[in-house]
């Protein structure tokens, strides 16, 4: 096979299965050549699942979806496949080769489209934190310089995809988890709508409907054919989002009209500035859109600058860490304690044990209203929003760290790197990270695009129409397969 496959998004490797250049199984021994080859490197690939995705390759039975034989990835939170351990950041999971009987459902969905998993990829534990450096597997590494973080939760994710090892991989975003590690690797990250795909059969929605699954990847259009594959409710979800007028792929290269887009660069945080490079990154991204015959102006949600959401959002995810101990405690029957999952995620769950009921419900009803004063700058006419996807450009590793002494040293840190993103997580609309710019050094810093609640559709033909004028899928980074 004449092909890089290293080089080819995950829609061109489908392509040459469809024409008969390539078959499944050739496909996946390629990223398993590349996993072995890379990985050592950056550590993002935790699980390997080289012998069953062969023999899934090569099964009469593999399912002759849009994505037949393209590797791919599983995060391992959120996420299972039946048979192979998930650990979900700890080490009790680890040590317990913890397995689930069945595919959640998403999972059921990305082998129907003929993705073939090829291994599990490194998370923080809980994924609580914005930097993927777990006590259970240590730290995944940036491919673009392995002394700086890759983001997360989805951390290993976006390193296997941007070193080349798979062309996308499954990631979920709850403060920004597929958009931060998007813009420190250099790829495209959609954290779609709320509802858009279901989190069936263990949950109806995760963190209050903080959560949303989707993909990082190298193309806008892999994005949205991906979106295609997994949209859409499982009978009973709580809720879904309103299906599309016609399929997510169908908007890339479709002509967006003129836009009227809103610009924030700064953070409405005191304690937070936006670094030069993430501002200028912003700034450029504006032009570009102008040339392209948008408007742009400076102009953002006011409620964007409430303080007071930190107190109701920090009750909201530690009583659901809370949950979540108590859960894994029921799950396995073991005594879990606070040397048993990292400081920071002992400390959010004593901190949740102390939310009443009546509280707990007040953070999600005053988070509501709040979610409501966000969209209504959306329904005043504007229709994007452009921010930089974080507030400074990748970190070095190590930053994260807590002790039982400081247990709350990583989330304090992991500020600057949702400031943007999380909001968003809260009104449930679709936000986009995209590569656009790379700074002195030659780290990926994304911009990000925010639409009004379900209209991915206005992102994919927006996305796309950048990534045509600003291509970035030929860059690679120092670390590549």
């Amino acid at each position: 096979m004449s092909h890089d496959l290293s080089q080819l998004d995950a829609t061109a490797q489908a392509e040459l299965v469809r024409k008969g250049e390539a078959s499944p199984r050739e496909l996946v021994d390629a990223a398993i050549n590349r996993i072995e080859k890379v990985n050592p490197a950056i550590n993002a690939v935790i699980t390997p699942r080289f012998e069953k995705a062969r023999a899934d390759a090569a099964s009469r039975s593999l399912p002759k979806g849009p994505f037949q034989g393209v590797p791919f990835l599983l995060k391992d939170l959120g996420v299972w496949s039946a048979g192979d351990r998930y650990c979900a950041g700890m080490k009790l999971l680890r040590d317990l080769d913890w397995r689930e009987p069945q595919d959640s459902f998403l999972a059921a969905r990305y082998r129907a489209a003929g993705l073939v998993f090829v291994g599990k990829s490194n998370t923080p534990e809980f994924g609580s934190v914005t930097s993927t450096e777990p006590e259970a597997f240590g730290p995944s590494r940036n491919p673009w310089d392995p002394s700086r973080s890759t983001g997360g939760s989805s951390g290993g994710a976006a390193a296997a995809v941007a070193s080349g090892m798979v062309p996308a991989a499954h990631a979920n975003d709850g403060g920004g988890s597929i958009r931060i590690p998007a813009s420190e690797c250099g790829l495209v990250g959609l954290k779609p709508t709320r509802g858009r795909v279901s989190m069936g059969p263990a949950m109806g929605e995760v963190w209050s409907g903080l959560v949303a699954d989707h993909v990082v990847s190298r193309s806008v259009r892999d994005s949205a054919a991906i979106l295609d594959a997994t949209a859409g409710p499982m009978v009973g979800d709580p809720y879904w989002a309103p299906p599309p007028q016609r399929p997510f792929a169908d908007e890339v290269g479709a002509a967006p009209g003129r836009l009227r887009i809103g610009l924030r660069t700064q953070t409405g945080n005191p304690d937070i500035s936006t670094h030069p490079d993430c501002d200028l990154a912003a700034r450029e991204a504006a032009k570009l859109l102008e040339s392209l015959g948008h408007h742009v102006e400076e102009a953002s949600p006011a409620a964007l600058d409430d303080r007071d959401v930190f107190a109701p959002f920090v009750s909201l995810l530690a009583s659901w860490t809370a949950r979540d101990v108590e859960a894994w405690q029921t799950k396995t029957g073991k005594s879990i304690g606070p040397r048993d999952v990292e400081p920071h995620n002992w400390a959010m769950a004593e901190i949740g044990r102390q939310v009443s009921a009546p509280k707990y419900i007040e953070a999600v009803v005053w988070l509501q209203a709040h979610a409501r004063r966000i969209q209504q700058w959306w329904a005043d006419g504007f229709d994007l929003l452009l921010t930089p996807t974080l507030a400074e450009p990748p970190p070095p590793l190590g930053e994260f760290t807590s002790t039982p002494e400081n247990p709350m040293a990583g989330v304090v840190r992991s500020g600057p790197f949702a400031v943007f993103t999380s909001a968003f997580n809260i009104t449930g609309q679709p936000a986009i990270s995209l590569p656009l710019h790379w700074n002195g050094a030659g780290l990926p810093i994304g911009i990000q695009l925010v639409a009004a609640y379900a209209r991915e559709d206005v992102l994919f033909r927006v996305a796309a129409q950048l990534e045509q004028a600003r291509p970035w899928i030929s860059r690679r980074p120092a670390i590549h397969a």
